[in-house]
């Protein structure tokens, strides 16, 4: 489900290389790598899914793009008992807050999370799992990047970077002792491996960043010495910033265990902070991205005056 996106293209190449043949499902509105099927579709049509799906049969299905339970639920119906597996891109933002981490799967989750439409969808996998064996993975990523990343993550650096502008970081990053806050995230080529039946897992990659590394490997990747980039230090309460976003990352700890993935899947990581921005700043560099609007940078800039 998808396919044509990010993380969806990384797993369709891998799925390809791999010998298996593949089914994408979309609204058609980006092309689809030579060998792979292609069925045209808006996914909230239920009457077109079941028509395109109904009569098919398949040993897996990836639902990258499910946001919501009425995203899935019908495909979870439709193929009981004819998968050999289900997985199901869920998010680490699903958890509850909390002052100690790394978050692990059976963590508390917090209802009222923007993502909670992840979190009854996977409520009722797990229905599912408990009623007829219906065999899933949820997989929770924490952050992803990498080449043609559609949030602002990495690119959101390389925009201030290559104009020489200053890079506003949120204080609370920077505890009274000076710790800096840590964050995991994954490259999003880095991704497809066999999944365990019935469970939840972690971001599907290791990386466990501070933020000062993490801004040091992007001025790296940039050709930028990190000692001469300036990076001016805001309180965004301090601030009114209304719906503004002023910084791509959450400002506190954000990070996930993957032991349980690395042990049920026989599994490691295999792209490393370094290269995996190089290949982010490698497409970064050859897209025609847009202008950026550095009007927040701009109103927090002139608020600290920096």
């Amino acid at each position: 489900m998808g396919g044509t996106r990010f993380i969806g293209v990384s797993l369709v190449k891998l799925l390809v290389a791999q010998g298996h043949e593949v089914t994408v499902y979309n609204r058609g509105t980006r092309p689809v790598p030579a060998g792979v099927r292609s069925l045209v579709g808006d996914r909230t049509d239920r009457d077109r899914l079941a028509a395109l799906l109904g009569h098919e049969d398949f040993e897996a299905i990836f639902d990258n793009t499910g946001r919501e339970l009425s995203d899935t639920q019908p495909l979870v119906d439709m193929f009981r008992g004819r998968l050999r597996h289900f997985v199901y891109v869920s998010s680490a933002g699903v958890y509850q807050a909390a002052d100690t981490f790394p978050h692990f799967e059976g963590d508390a989750t917090d209802p009222q999370s923007r993502h909670r439409g992840k979190l009854d969808t996977e409520a009722y996998l797990q229905t599912a799992f408990a009623e007829d064996g219906f065999p899933f993975t949820s997989v929770r990523p924490v952050y992803i990047y990498g080449p043609h990343n559609y949030n602002d993550i990495e690119a959101w650096f390389f925009d201030r970077l290559r104009r020489d502008r200053p890079i506003p970081i949120p204080g609370p990053f920077f505890n009274p002792v000076g710790a800096r806050r840590r964050f995991g995230g994954g490259h999003g080529g880095d991704f497809g491996q066999p999944a365990g039946r019935g469970r939840d897992l972690q971001h599907f990659r290791h990386p466990l960043h501070h933020l000062c590394r993490f801004g040091e490997t992007v001025c790296d990747r940039a050709g930028r010495d990190p000692n001469a980039v300036a990076l001016p230090m805001y309180h965004p309460a301090a601030l009114n910033l209304g719906k503004r976003k002023g910084f791509p990352l959450r400002a506190q700890h954000f990070f996930a265990s993957v032991e349980k993935a690395m042990s049920h899947l026989d599994w490691e990581p295999e792209v490393d902070l370094a290269s995996g921005l190089r290949t982010s700043w490698e497409a970064y560099v050859a897209s025609d991205r847009p202008e950026p609007d550095f009007s927040t940078d701009d109103l927090i800039l002139e608020a600290i005056g920096a």
